[in-house]
């Protein structure tokens, strides 16, 4: 974009050079038109030792120049704070509004962009009161849905890791039958190895899936420090985390960050291979940004993405409350996970309710 605008203000000096040669043109053949050798006296005639002509050309591009720059410089300023603005609003924060200035149609153009924010703003905070009301709606229905997450499980189960064991215990009967053939029993063993730790795998992250998955009275700080601690102790992996003091927000918006969270951390366990675990929650007058950075062996989001159920659960989770997830990978240096959502409710916050308060 950059690129772009710099050769707006090309073309402005570039349209400014050309006018001001017409208008010299001009003038000079209405100057010399009585004159028998016409426009040829400006190369006849000198000035401190130079052609006039010299000076004639001198004199267009430098005015061209200025001309154009002037005309380029606040055009090209007022776009910058156009795309300024575009960039925030990509980044889901609607609470920015472009300076209008002037009625020309750039002002326009800036005026329907605020008018285009605020009313997505609007709409984020209606998806966040509709998510603070649903959290009351979801107590009701508490053992139903424990109900239906225990047969999921069981189906995880069975699909994910007993089909690994069952191959584990046939490749084991396998092996006592080969015990003569040293060189074979040593492939099936490293086999059974490496099958092994693909089941330990799916079971960590199924065993994740068993914490519940609401807060349960607990604030997001509580929650994802419990969440993280585990993390530490049962699978060795270090984590760090950094959380703003002044963190506040409704209990459905609490709720699908610590559910999000919940999901990223599983596919850590599940395919990341990592060793360590960045995770900061802060909160301006703004927005809320949320981000996980592990140092596993990544991927290309290019193939990986579209067909992820877990990335496509957390994107949603982000869309209910309004809120952008952006992920950044390079296979063998790791992933970052950014959740970012706009902040329209006030300082006060009724957790316990899921209602703001003034």
């Amino acid at each position: 974009m950059r690129k772009r605008l710099a050769l707006l203000q090309w073309q402005f000096i570039r349209h400014s050079v050309i006018v001001t040669s017409l208008i010299s043109f001009f003038f000079l053949f209405f100057i010399t038109y009585e004159d028998q050798r016409g426009l040829l006296l400006v190369f006849d005639r000198q000035l401190a030792g130079f052609p006039i002509i010299v000076w004639m050309l001198l004199l267009i591009i430098t005015t061209g120049m200025i001309s154009g720059y002037l005309q380029a410089a606040p055009l090209r300023r007022r776009i910058d704070q156009l795309v300024h603005g575009a960039t925030r609003y990509e980044r889901g924060t609607f609470s920015h509004r472009v300076e209008v200035e002037g009625e020309d149609e750039i002002a326009e153009l800036a005026a329907r962009m605020n008018g285009m924010a605020a009313h997505i703003e609007e709409q984020v905070a209606s998806l966040q009161r509709l998510s603070a009301e649903r959290v009351q709606l979801q107590e009701s229905v508490k053992k139903a849905a424990v109900t239906e997450e225990r047969q999921r499980l069981a189906r995880d189960l069975h699909d994910a890791v007993s089909q690994q064991l069952f191959a584990i215990s046939m490749m084991t009967a396998a092996i006592k039958e080969s015990l003569s053939a040293d060189e074979a029993a040593a492939q099936q063993i490293a086999l059974v190895e490496k099958m092994a730790n693909t089941a330990q795998a799916e079971m960590r992250a199924l065993l994740l899936h068993l914490r519940p998955a609401h807060l349960e009275g607990k604030s997001l700080h509580e929650g994802v420090e419990a969440l993280l601690a585990e993390l530490e102790q049962k699978y060795k992996i270090k984590v760090r985390m950094v959380m703003d003091e002044d963190v506040h927000m409704p209990k459905g918006i609490e709720d699908q960050l610590f559910r999000m969270v919940q999901e990223a951390i599983s596919n850590v366990l599940r395919h990341a291979k990592a060793s360590r675990l960045d995770m900061q929650i802060r909160q301006s007058a703004r927005e809320l940004k949320v981000k996980l950075i592990d140092d596993g062996v990544g991927f290309d989001p290019k193939t990986v993405q579209q067909g992820s159920y877990g990335l496509h659960t957390m994107r949603e989770r982000m869309n209910e409350i309004g809120g952008t997830l952006h992920i950044v990978s390079v296979p063998g240096k790791g992933t970052q996970v950014e959740a970012n959502i706009p902040v329209t409710w006030k300082e006060g916050v009724d957790n316990d309710s899921g209602s703001v308060s003034g």
